[in-house]
């Protein structure tokens, strides 16, 4: 074999992977995958046209998950990781029953984890109020609404705090202590970020609510789920 097939050859087996968002938010779940999964091939769209996705209808979220999937199936991707909240509470059922033959990983605010560990029995979920409407939201949170209080809150301008890169600003300070202190006064001690643009403010949150506040952000277990279905592909 010459030196140019192999070359070709390393080339078609290489691991394709797509991820999607209406932004940047999806790089948070796309770093983890890269730390664990660093020589894939990994194609990224940001949907910025339709950016945010969190107040968009369910039709309009639809239509934009099948046209992302089907660019990212035109590039050879093997499985696609659905790296936002609210595409995935809209849309992944669709995606699945569309392309059965394609492996999906969605995203799921991680209810379970801080139900278990939580000391106060209350515990906060910030998303957008799509993701509070999907399926897998309300199943999750049914499982466990006996053992703790779930408070839920939107988590209002973080988006546009993160796609304007305004991380640790000031402003962005404002924002989120509007969000978040009320959520302290309800005695939450486990906050959990139902929306894969909300990581890049973790910096800010845990100022504001402290070091006995545990944020716990999902990007890691979805990444391992990834990596976890490509190793059986």
């Amino acid at each position: 074999m010459s030196m140019d097939s192999v070359v070709a050859a390393e080339v078609e087996n290489m691991e394709k992977i797509g991820f999607f968002d209406s932004g940047i938010g999806g790089i948070s779940v796309l770093r983890e995958f890269r730390k664990l999964r660093p020589n894939a091939e990994v194609y990224y769209i940001a949907d910025w046209q339709y950016c945010p996705y969190g107040k968009k209808s369910d039709a309009v979220i639809l239509e934009r998950a099948h046209v992302l999937t089907e660019n990212l199936l035109k590039q050879g991707c093997k499985l696609i990781v659905v790296a936002c909240n609210t595409a995935t509470a809209v849309a992944i059922d669709s995606l699945r029953a569309t392309y059965p033959d394609v492996p999906f990983v969605g995203m799921e605010p991680a209810v379970k984890p801080a139900a278990l560990h939580s000391k106060t029995g209350v515990v906060a979920i910030l998303a957008t109020p799509n993701t509070f409407n999907g399926r897998l939201y309300k199943e999750t949170s049914a499982r466990f609404a006996g053992d703790v209080k779930i408070i839920t809150a939107t988590g209002e301008g973080f988006v546009e705090l993160v796609e304007n890169g305004e991380f640790v600003s000031e402003h962005a300070k404002a924002i989120v202590s509007r969000i978040l202190l009320p959520l302290l006064q309800e005695g939450v001690d486990h906050i959990v970020l139902g929306c894969t643009h909300y990581p890049f403010l973790k910096g800010v949150m845990q100022k504001i609510v402290g070091p006995d506040v545990e944020i716990i952000d999902p990007s890691l277990p979805v990444a391992l789920r990834a990596v976890s279905l490509l190793d059986k592909m």
